[in-house]
């Protein structure tokens, strides 16, 4: 019941600085031991997918805590589970400031950030201090490319991450769909996909004879794909045996938002307005994968019954980004108890 005030004084400071005092205030909570004044408990809800077992269905979207620096404290909302990232192989600072745009009167936000972060080194640092994962939570983590990496060499990068963070994670992201950098999204198509897979599907290989452990790989798509495209990608996911995919990132599309204030900001439009479009790629998806391929569902979950709709379309899991800053944390166990209530959560091994 507090969040609408805090809200009211974020949404007054530059998106970047309240993000900042945000998680600070997380922070300070947790370490106070009275985190419990944000949210109330999610029900249990056990849901197998990946091989791991998830708490509850309900997820932290990366981007929020790009550098693994606030695990436990988020953790102690509710989530049941958390995506740190997107982390590339070196820092980088992203895109010029400003690159954060909230459009309130929708419940949207547009970013351009770049995956600004602080290299991958330092996020294992920060995960390895941690108790999140130690206890047993479900920690993924989210790779990318550098921004100064080209695009035929993308690969080199994302094997890079891959070897890094191998150990750290509970399973790994793929961001290739991000539109922030320059090209990215290149590689959702027919040949460069298939490549990339193959080569990482390799790589996983080694990594778990090496350290006697299998750590998922999930790769995390756009919404702006057409049917063919989404059909081709179910194919590779398939033919790879990729063990999960996250549908979608933000979009460029500016439907339902056209005319407000900032909806010409170049970058990519996360909330509400998404909803409808992200839901769509991913009940496609479903229907293209068979239940061969289990789905994280992302993209303008704003309340309860959209999380629900996103299992409804084909989910395993949801996670939440935009509905977070506008709803606050109690959208965590209430996402948890929806979907509890529906009866709908899938079991996918």
């Amino acid at each position: 019941m507090f969040y609408p005030l805090i809200r009211k004084l974020f949404f007054s400071l530059d998106p970047e600085m309240a993000h900042g005092l945000g998680m600070g205030g997380v922070d300070f909570l947790n370490r106070a031991g009275i985190g419990c004044l944000l949210a109330k408990p999610p029900p249990h809800n056990p849901v197998e997918a990946m091989g791991l077992t998830f708490p509850n269905p309900v997820g932290l979207a990366a981007g929020l805590d790009k550098n693994g620096e606030h695990v436990d404290a988020l953790a102690g909302l509710g989530f049941g589970f958390i995506e740190v990232g997107t982390v590339t192989p070196r820092p980088q600072p992203g895109n010029p400031r400003p690159r954060m745009f909230r459009i309130p009167e929708k419940q949207a936000i547009i970013n351009r950030m770049g995956f600004n972060n602080k290299g991958v080194d330092q996020l294992l640092v920060n995960v390895s201090t941690s108790q999140f994962a130690r206890r047993g939570g479900i920690l993924g983590i989210n790779i990318g490319k550098n921004f100064d990496t080209p695009i035929e060499k993308a690969a080199d990068d994302y094997l890079i991450c891959l070897e890094r963070v191998y150990q750290a994670a509970s399973y790994v992201a793929i961001n290739i769909s991000s539109p922030n950098t320059k090209n990215l999204r290149e590689l959702q198509k027919d040949e460069a996909l298939d490549a990339l897979l193959g080569g990482l599907k390799s790589e996983q290989t080694r990594l778990a004879e090496k350290h006697g452990r299998y750590v998922p790989l999930t790769l995390k798509i756009a919404p702006d794909l057409d049917d063919a495209q989404i059909r081709s990608i179910a194919d590779l996911l398939r033919q790879h045996r990729m063990d999960g995919v996250i549908a979608t990132n933000t979009t460029l599309a500016r439907a339902g938002v056209e005319g407000r204030p900032n909806a010409d900001e170049a970058g990519g439009l996360s909330g509400a307005p998404v909803f409808e479009r992200s839901t769509a790629v991913l009940r496609k998806l479903a229907g293209a994968l068979a239940g061969e391929v289990p789905i994280i569902g992302v993209g303008g979950i704003m309340c309860g019954g959209d999380a629900v709709a996103k299992i409804d379309a084909g989910a395993s899991l949801v996670q939440i980004y935009s509905g977070f800053i506008y709803r606050g944390p109690g959208l965590i166990a209430e996402a948890a108890a929806a979907i509890a209530r529906s009866g709908k959560s899938r079991a996918l091994l």
